[in-house]
C-alpha cells in the first residue's frame, strides 16, 4: 500500500500497546485518537482494539468519522493528538503498509489498461518480485470472482466488476490487514452474496477484515465484532451478539384492556407500531405465559412474532438523538 507515513516520533504520542499475552498485539489499535479540522472536530478521543484474524465492522452514520479514522491508520492523515497503531507499528509506518490491502470507497482505473495490467502496475507498487506476478494476479483475480475477464479492458466493466477489480488489487500480496470501504456498494445481490464468502476466507486464513459499510444488513451476515462511532466517538464497540441480543415479541391483538396493558408490562417494555404491540426483553421461554394471560384477561391475540432485535434497529438507537 503507498500513502504518506504519519511519522513515529512525535514525542507527544503515547508508547506502542504491549503484546498481549499471547504473544500478538491487536491487528488494530487506536488510544485517546484526536483529529481536528480547524473547529471541527472529526474523532473526539477514539479508542478501539481489534483483534486480529476476524471481520470487523466499522459503522456510523454521515459524518460520524470514520472515513477519517481509516485514513488515520493508513497514514494518509496524521492525529491531532493520540495514537494509532497497525499490526503493533505506528500508523504509517512502511512495514506495517506492506502487510496491508485497501479497497477505498471512490476509485478509478485506468479505462484502457486490462484488469491484469491494473494488477500489473500495483504488483510493482507493492514491491512484488516479478516471478510472482502471473501467479499472485490469477489468484487475486480468482478471489474477486472475475478470472474469466482479466484480459477485458477497465472500460467494458461494469460498476460492480470495477468493485471486483478493486478487490483483487487490495488482496494483492496476501495481506494481514485488509481496509474494506464500501465494498459491496456497487454490487447486485447475488455479487453481494457472493462477496460474503470471500470475507469470510480471508478471516479463516487468519488476516483482519475491517469493514466500513453502511449496508448494515450485510455487515450482520459476514462480521464478528462491530463499532458503532457517533460525533468522533465510540458508541459501542464489541461482538455483534452482544449488540443484538435483545429479544421481543410482537403481538396483534384486540380487547387490550387496562388489565392486558398491565400485563404486557410485567413481560418487557411495551411499544406500539404499525397496529403490532411490541415487547422488548421478553424471555422467548416466557411468549406461551404471556399469551395465556393475556387471552385470560380478555384480550384476542391474531399473530405473536417472536424476533431479534435487527443491527438497523439497535443502531438507529444508538446514534439517535441530539441535533442529528
Amino acid at each position: 500500500m503507498t500513502g504518506t507515513s504519519v511519522g513515529s516520533k512525535d514525542p507527544d504520542r503515547p508508547s506502542a500497546p504491549q503484546a498481549s499475552p499471547g504473544g500478538d498485539p491487536s491487528a488494530i489499535e487506536t488510544r485517546g485518537l484526536v483529529k481536528r479540522y480547524g473547529r471541527t472536530v472529526a474523532l473526539d478521543g477514539l479508542t478501539m482494539s481489534v483483534p486480529r484474524g476476524e471481520v470487523f465492522g466499522f459503522l456510523g452514520p454521515n459524518g460520524a468519522g470514520k472515513t477519517t479514522a481509516i485514513k488515520v491508520l493508513l497514514g494518509l492523515t496524521a492525529p491531532t493528538s493520540g495514537g494509532a497503531w497497525v499490526l503493533g507499528r505506528p500508523a504509517g509506518d512502511l512495514v506495517a503498509r506492506r502487510r496491508t490491502g485497501y479497497l477505498p470507497e471512490m476509485f478509478r482505473y485506468q479505462a484502457w489498461l486490462t484488469g491484469r495490467e491494473v494488477l500489473g502496475v500495483h504488483c510493482r507498487l507493492i514491491g512484488l518480485p516479478r516471478s510472482e506476478w502471473d501467479s499472485e494476479i490469477r489468484a487475486t483475480l480468482e478471489g474477486a470472482g472475475i478470472a474469466d475477464r482479466g484480459g477485458d479492458r477497465v472500460a467494458g466493466y461494469s460498476k460492480g466488476m470495477q468493485q471486483r477489480l478493486g478487490l483483487a488489487v487490495a488482496l494483492l500480496g496476501r495481506p494481514d490487514v485488509i481496509f474494506l470501504d464500501e465494498p459491496t456498494s456497487a454490487l447486485d445481490p447475488v455479487g453481494r452474496l457472493e462477496m460474503r464468502p470471500i470475507l469470510r476466507a480471508l478471516r479463516d486464513r487468519g488476516a483482519t477484515v475491517f469493514l466500513n459499510s453502511h449496508m448494515l444488513s450485510e455487515v450482520e451476515q459476514v462480521c464478528d465484532r462491530v463499532a458503532i462511532l457517533e460525533r468522533g466517538r465510540v458508541a459501542f464497540m464489541g461482538p455483534l451478539a452482544e449488540l443484538l441480543e435483545e429479544r421481543l415479541v410482537r403481538l396483534r391483538m384486540t380487547g387490550l384492556g387496562d388489565t392486558a396493558r398491565a400485563i404486557l408490562g410485567r413481560f418487557g417494555r411495551v411499544a406500539e407500531e404499525s397496529g403490532w404491540i411490541e415487547v422488548r426483553g421478553c424471555d422467548p421461554a416466557r411468549i406461551p405465559d404471556l399469551v395465556a394471560e393475556l387471552v385470560a384477561a380478555g384480550a384476542r391475540v391474531h399473530a405473536v412474532e417472536p424476533r431479534q432485535t435487527s443491527l438497523e434497529e439497535r443502531f438507529r438507537a444508538l446514534v439517535a438523538g441530539g441535533d442529528r
